[in-house]
């Protein structure tokens, strides 16, 4: 049904509010084309309370149940206009059905119904980035499995550090991503939690139902204070943190990658890489410096995100209307980013023979032969200065009788008092020195198989928390489904 000027907005907004250029300035119908599925799914929810607590008539639901179903068909972008999506949606019901198409917002406010529709997307747009770090964990597990005893060398400051495997670099960021999984996994308990008949921020007189409408919706529960149902969006704010926290993590992942491709210890398969438009010869790891710039996209959006926050008063203020599309745009790109990353890694080749002749670079077993020293019962700090002044005196890695040459001068006694010749021989060697360091984390391959046992361990669990989660929203929905059947 047309309002005073023919046209369904006017009854909403008023013909005092519905001109002037501003109207475009403040409209988001078209970034909310994201919540369209969304806003409907909150419409039929809010409709179905209604008429459960007898607030409006059933056959008014039907009603309206039955346009939701033909704007639904139409798609949004059969949307006459207006501010947003929720006002576009409730005047094309007010076409349909006439002016009792009005009685859906009975109860509630765009206020409280803008925060349940990011929300109810938000939450799928979560469990979509988790299947793709799940996915990036599972890549990295599978990869390291096979490089338990692959010698790679390990760098701090970019320099030659100590010995390591291709499998202990692997599951250090396994480990990472692990926990960038945990903190999404709390950030999506956050999200999922009903605003609904909060209304503009101070409840409703009506005898509605929250939980009865949580629970069509597949929320797991209601948000106590109305106030801050509709007005607050920490849940943003800490899932674009999550994200952002992820993001980071690929990003070395990516600069490693990028790194060792230039020095030759890692090959990227050519589906993740690409040549020079005019240097034939080129392999580029192109991939990986767009998943690291994605980190940089994500920090910017997270900023942006708090400085909107940071000065709102209570309740809602219309600069909420911005807020969520930070959100929306880095979930998708970190997303995209992991699973980019996951088939990067499990497609790479590792040259063993390269990363073996690398793993000993810049005398990397200093740090063994110092250890060997101390086990044997000299101060480390002694045993330091003893190989520091070996590798002073040598160009490389210093041999058997320098060390002992400079064992005599500091010790005054032969480096043969305390260890053997052949002790000081396998602790030079980088393979050797890996086997050595077999502590809980190190990357002695017993040890790497523990890691990988409890990773694949954790990994099983956490798929299974989110297949949960989605059999959860996947029941909701068909619950909902049948709840406006009934109705239609």
């Amino acid at each position: 049904m047309a309002g005073e000027d023919g046209d369904s907005e006017g009854v909403i907004r008023r013909d005092r509010f519905s001109g002037g250029p501003a109207r475009g300035f403040m409209s988001s119908l078209a970034a909310d084309e994201r919540i369209f599925e969304a806003d409907l799914a909150v419409d039929r929810a809010h409709v179905v309370m209604l008429a459960s607590q007898d607030i409006i008539e059933s056959e008014v639901a039907s009603e309206i149940l039955a346009a939701l179903d033909e704007v639904e068909a139409a798609g949004h972008d059969s949307l006459s206009g207006g501010e947003d999506v929720h006002e576009a949606i409730e005047a094309a019901v007010i076409d349909i059905v006439g002016p009792d198409g009005g009685k859906m917002h009975t109860a509630r406010s765009r206020n409280d119904e803008v925060a349940t529709c990011i929300r109810y997307r938000l939450r799928e747009d979560v469990l979509s980035a988790l299947d793709a770090a799940l996915a990036l964990r599972e890549s990295l597990l599978e990869t390291a499995a096979e490089h338990t005893e692959t010698v790679m060398p390990g760098y701090t400051h970019l320099q030659p550090a100590q010995p390591t495997t291709v499998a202990h670099f692997l599951l250090s960021y396994e480990r990472a991503v692990a926990r960038d999984c945990a903190r999404l996994m709390c950030a999506y308990e956050r999200i999922n939690q009903s605003p609904l008949g909060s209304a503009a921020f101070a409840g409703t007189p009506f005898d509605v139902n929250r939980e009865l409408a949580a629970d069509l919706l597949g929320f797991d529960r209601v948000m106590e204070n109305s106030m801050d149902a509709s007005a607050t969006r920490d849940f943003l704010a800490e899932t674009l943190s999550a994200l952002t926290t992820h993001a980071v993590t690929l990003s070395g992942l990516a600069e490693d990658l990028v790194i060792f491709s230039n020095k030759g210890l890692v090959e990227l398969s050519d589906d993740y890489s690409s040549t020079s438009s005019i240097m034939p010869q080129k392999k580029n790891p192109d991939t990986m410096e767009l998943v690291r710039a994605v980190a940089g996209d994500a920090v910017g959006e997270l900023t942006g995100l708090l400085t909107t926050l940071k000065g709102l008063p209570r309740a809602y203020n219309r600069d909420l209307q911005r807020a969520h599309k930070h959100a929306f745009r880095t979930v998708d790109d970190v997303g995209e980013a992991a699973a980019v990353a996951a088939g990067a890694v499990a497609s790479a080749a590792w040259p063993e023979d390269e990363l073996a002749a690398a793993a000993g670079d810049g005398f990397s077993t200093a740090t063994g032969v110092a250890d060997l020293l101390a086990m044997a019962g000299l101060p480390f700090r002694t045993a330091h200065e003893v190989v520091a002044e070996a590798a002073a005196r040598s160009e490389g890695t210093p041999d058997v009788a320098t060390l002992d040459a400079v064992a005599t001068d500091v010790l005054g006694e032969s480096l043969f008092t305390h260890v053997t010749a052949e002790a000081v021989e396998a602790a030079l060697d980088p393979t050797e020195s890996v086997a050595s360091r077999d502590s809980v984390g190190g990357p002695a391959p017993a040890a790497v198989e523990a890691t990988l046992s409890t990773a694949r361990d954790e990994l099983s669990d956490d798929a299974a928390a989110v297949a949960d989660a989605r059999d959860s929203l996947s029941a909701a929905a068909e619950g909902l489904d049948e709840e406006v059947s009934s109705y239609v």
